[in-house]
């Protein structure tokens, strides 16, 4: 029987740095549409993992237009959010989990096929593009399965593993897992293509405005891109990654 794929997408209103930001314009449309449109061969996998502090309204009503499945849940405990998330819509031990947060606007799907067909194909409890990263900051993707989240959700305590939902395999017990670093041939590690400050928006927005609101350039164009305009890695790359522990 061939295992089920969810992908979950955390998204919420409240971030500190940039409130409402999966709501920005984008491409005539908000950010968190723009995400789904780069992964519309997975549209009927992805279920997006919200809040039920009643901040989420918008994304709940975008969630509906488009027929795309959602779960409320904790808003600082997003591990529970994603466990919770999977387990209503049915998720089973062996079924694969893709993790994807809503801030990374040029998610790129051919990343995403890469780490699920590295997950698939090799001896691995968990594999990632983040750990040893070659792929700019913002198309991280994290593949791993149901029976390994439950565990992660049942057996993880601190802050910073509920907060992030997987350090708890690659920090606090990567000695107990098979882990994989998917990595691309070219290390553009330097680019920041996350959504988290102002700045970042104008450089994401300045990306979207070179292709002229198209959504379906591949990575490899994307990385043209960015090597052709040196300006636009100007916009964002003094803004601050938030680290995973704090």
């Amino acid at each position: 029987m061939q295992n089920n794929l969810f992908i979950i997408i955390q998204a919420r209103m409240t971030s500190e740095r940039l409130p409402k930001k999966v709501m920005l314009p984008l491409c005539n449309k908000t950010v968190l549409e723009i995400l789904l449109d780069r992964l519309d061969n997975y549209k009927n996998n992805i279920i997006i993992a919200t809040t039920d502090d009643g901040t989420e309204k918008e994304i709940l009503d975008l969630c509906k237009n488009l027929d795309i499945k959602y779960y409320q849940g904790s808003t600082h405990n997003v591990l529970q959010r994603y466990y919770k998330s999977a387990e209503k819509y049915g998720a089973n031990k062996k079924d694969i989990i893709i993790r994807i947060t809503s801030d990374c606007p040029l998610i790129d799907s051919s990343l995403v096929k890469k780490a699920l067909d590295m997950y698939i194909n090799g001896d691995y409890d968990y594999v990632s593009n983040r750990l040893n990263r070659t792929i700019p900051v913002g198309l991280d993707v994290e593949v791993f399965n149901f029976a390994l989240l439950e565990e992660v959700y049942k057996m993880a305590n601190l802050k910073y593993e509920k907060e992030h939902v997987t350090p708890y395999i690659y920090i606090t017990k990567k000695d107990k897992y098979k882990i994989g670093s998917c990595e691309e041939k070219n290390d553009n590690s330097q680019y920041r293509l996350t959504l988290d400050e102002y700045d970042d928006y104008l450089a994401i927005k300045e990306i979207y405005e070179k292709f002229n609101n198209r959504v379906d350039f591949s990575y490899d164009e994307l990385i043209t891109l960015l090597e052709k305009n040196p300006y636009i890695y100007e916009l964002n790359h003094h803004v601050a990654q938030k680290q995973v522990i704090n």
